[in-house]
């Protein structure tokens, strides 16, 4: 089916309605909205984001993810003693909360790890959180192989927010088997943990320590993009900026103060004031501007290169599978055809054999 394209002065549709063409728009044929329609149809549908955060107890994380999406996702939220943290084991918790800002909705997932290298005996702590990165590979996989596939949940992990203690001056020998453990299955983020105990110096100290241990043990941590060659200046600056604030150093705080006749979120000190979205201070502003910059590409190397890969190991030895089940089969029809041909040419000797029993016979008889 051919279809002609007809341009005209003015334009009358059945009801009457008339189409203006100009000279400016002599050219135009439209296509430059399909992004705007791109747009519209995604914010009317929502985001689907999982963000998991690992650490262990008393970093500030559900403070920090607070702080970030301006929500509380730990109303009721136990706080266990001492003695309750060295008996208890690693617990997964998902909390999911509806964001919407301008039109647009999120459905942001936080998925918590509460008990992480609390116990005494922390070997292999991690496996529980590996266990549930693949669970949701294995579940997403499921239901990509299903029938209806319009409304699959995506429920993979997208992010992980590593804390590290700001008081041990870089990796532990856990954080490293960790990070190692799980950095080809999902994007590490590390953070440094309650900044404000650290001395700039110090600050600046500990991020060359950590980075020199992620090189030297070879841990992949999540890649900034790099900007695209029509991108403004402001953005490549912004870019530059927090690639070099890896990893990134926060302070975090739920808490509003007013200071000077403005109200900031912070924690007061006797010796002054920390403010959390003070870039000077910390961080946070940076670590908030990645994480909303880059959350398409957070999802886009989750699917294509963590889920393929996932998915890749776990479809190879069904392939192995029925290629082995296709040679047996061979096998056996190789099997059958040979003893067809035998009894065969057992047939043709016995008829051979019959044959010449009977030439003697007549022989034999007068």
């Amino acid at each position: 089916m051919t279809t002609t394209a007809v341009t005209r002065s003015q334009q009358k549709d059945t009801n009457g309605a008339q189409f203006s063409s100009s000279e400016t728009t002599a050219s135009f044929v439209g296509f430059a909205n399909l992004p705007n329609q791109v747009h519209r149809k995604i914010a009317k549908r929502g985001f689907e984001f999982t963000l998991m955060v690992v650490g262990e107890s008393g970093l500030g994380k559900a403070t920090l993810i607070n702080s970030l999406f301006l929500t509380d996702l730990y109303p009721e939220r136990h706080i266990l003693t001492a003695q309750e943290k060295i008996r208890q084991a690693v617990k997964i918790e998902a909390s999911t909360v509806e964001i919407e800002e301008r039109g647009v909705k999120v459905r942001l997932t936080v998925v918590d790890t509460p008990g992480y290298a609390d116990s005494i005996n922390t070997t292999d702590c991690y496996k529980s959180i590996l266990n549930y990165i693949d669970n949701q590979f294995e579940r997403y996989l499921n239901d990509e192989s299903g029938l209806n596939r319009r409304n699959i949940s995506d429920n993979r992990v997208h992010c992980l927010f590593y804390f590290i203690s700001p008081f041990t001056r870089g990796l532990k020998l856990l954080d490293i088997e960790c990070m190692k453990a799980l950095h080809h299955k999902v994007n590490i983020v590390p953070i440094i943990a309650k900044a404000d105990a650290l001395t700039p110096e110090e600050l600046v100290q500990m991020k060359q320590n950590i980075l020199e241990q992620i090189r030297e043990h070879n841990i992949q941590v999540y890649q900034i993009p790099e900007c695209d060659s029509d991108e403004d200046d402001e953005f490549k600056e912004q870019n530059r900026l927090l690639k070099n604030a890896v990893p990134f150093a926060v302070i975090s705080s739920t808490q509003t103060l007013e200071v000077k006749g403005k109200k900031v979120r912070g924690r007061m000190y006797p010796w002054g004031l920390v403010e959390v979205e003070n870039s000077d201070h910390c961080d946070f502003i940076k670590l908030r501007t990645m994480l909303i910059t880059h959350m398409q590409d957070l999802q886009e190397v989750t699917h294509e290169i963590h889920y393929e890969n996932y998915r890749s190991e776990k479809l190879q030895p069904r392939k192995q599978l029925r290629t082995n089940e296709n040679d047996s089969d061979e096998q056996q029809k190789k099997i059958i055809k040979e003893k067809d041909d035998e009894l065969r040419r057992m047939q043709d000797m016995l008829a051979k054999m019959q044959g010449q029993l009977n030439e003697k016979q007549q022989l034999v008889t007068p």
